[in-house]
């Protein structure tokens, strides 16, 4: 798909593109560390674990440690998370309801595509107001046989939406996100808000943006309203 085109539809990615959810993810994931005795804070969870499924997030754990985690791992990190989430430390990304609802107006089709697991997403979707314009089309890692940096998301999301990957355009904060776009066969747009451009270049992704209100432009949609 040409730049300059109009997607037939855009795929999402949630924590760190549409939710301010990575500091209160990883800090729930270092605090869960710390206490097993490996020292860890928020800032040093999200440089080792951004963008990363949970199964993925366990066997790297598991690695460091020599042991396996309790089978149960994944839902009680979960259960912290969701639990930070309730008591408001969960809100939108700067812009983020102003470009989705740029893209519903377009008539535009779109899909939340997220590493996250399934009560997760859905706690996130029920605080922030905007989900709706993506309800019954949000897909996470328990969706698909493999999470990102596998394509499999990203396909499903296409397919979910009824349409071609090359004429799709994914919404990326993270390596292993714009790898799974790319993969996919979709156009990966970069965004680097928070995250360092630098890593998403390596990553293979071309066009980077780092405010939401650039994103109708780069639809070519016209301008985001004030």
């Amino acid at each position: 798909m040409s730049a300059a085109l109009r997607p037939a539809a855009v795929l999402f990615d949630c924590d760190g593109v549409l939710a301010d959810s990575e500091a209160v993810a990883n800090g729930a994931i270092a605090d869960d560390l710390t206490e097993r005795g490996w020292p860890m804070t928020m800032e040093e969870a999200k440089a080792l674990f951004m963008g990363t499924a949970l199964p993925d997030i366990r066997a790297r754990i598991e690695g460091h440690f020599g042991t396996p985690l309790a089978p149960d791992w994944e839902e009680s990190v979960v259960g912290r998370i969701v639990a930070r989430y309730a008591t408001g430390d969960l809100s939108p990304i700067r812009g983020a309801q102003a470009a989705v609802e740029a893209v519903a107006a377009a008539g535009i089709r779109m899909a939340v595509a997220s590493n996250s697991g399934r009560a997760e997403l859905r706690s996130k979707a029920a605080i922030l107001p905007f989900f709706h314009h993506f309800e019954g089309r949000l897909l996470c890692f328990e969706d698909v046989a493999r999470p990102k940096p596998w394509p499999d998301l990203y396909l499903a999301a296409a397919k979910l939406v009824g349409a071609d990957p090359r004429d799709c355009v994914v919404v990326e904060d993270s390596i292993a996100g714009a790898r799974a776009g790319l993969a996919a066969g979709c156009r990966v747009l970069g965004f680097a808000q928070e995250t360092p451009e630098a890593g998403l270049r390596a990553a293979g992704v071309t066009e980077i943006f780092h405010d939401h209100a650039e994103l109708p432009a780069l639809l070519g949609i016209g301008r985001m309203a004030a």
